[in-house]
């Protein structure tokens, strides 16, 4: 899995005896592997350790956005670092935002974004 780190810089909180905690949240890119068909575009993003629940998958636009946190361990942010995943890819007219589908499993990621139905080949039956 190849992933690229970029750190968001650092944030603060209250810490301990009324001291100023630097919590630092990493970005990272998901590695993602994307095939074309007849039918669409199939995404695989490596987002290992994130759940469903703190998955955000959006369309801005013509964007598609993935956004994921891993969630600490302790469970608390507050005082340790969290890690976010983050990345977005453009969309290309000819596919249909409105029809994406998503589901995560063991780690990845998995989005189908289907071409339009005026875009997708078919076959011409002769008579």
């Amino acid at each position: 899995m190849s992933i690229s780190a970029e750190v968001a810089g650092n944030l603060t909180s209250a810490g301990v005896n009324g001291r100023q905690a630097p919590v630092t949240e990493t970005v990272l890119r998901p590695a993602v592997d994307i095939f074309e068909d007849a039918e669409g575009v199939t995404l695989y993003a490596d987002i290992p350790g994130v759940s469903k629940e703190r998955l955000n998958v959006h369309v801005e636009g013509k964007t598609l956005l993935l956004e994921g946190t891993v969630q600490p361990a302790g469970g608390s942010q507050v005082e340790s670092a969290s890690t976010r995943y983050r990345r977005s890819f453009a969309l290309s007219r000819e596919l249909d935002p409105e029809r994406i589908e998503a589901k995560v499993k063991d780690g990845v990621l998995t989005l189908r974004v289907p071409k339009r139905a005026e875009n997708r080949p078919r076959k011409i039956e002769i008579q």
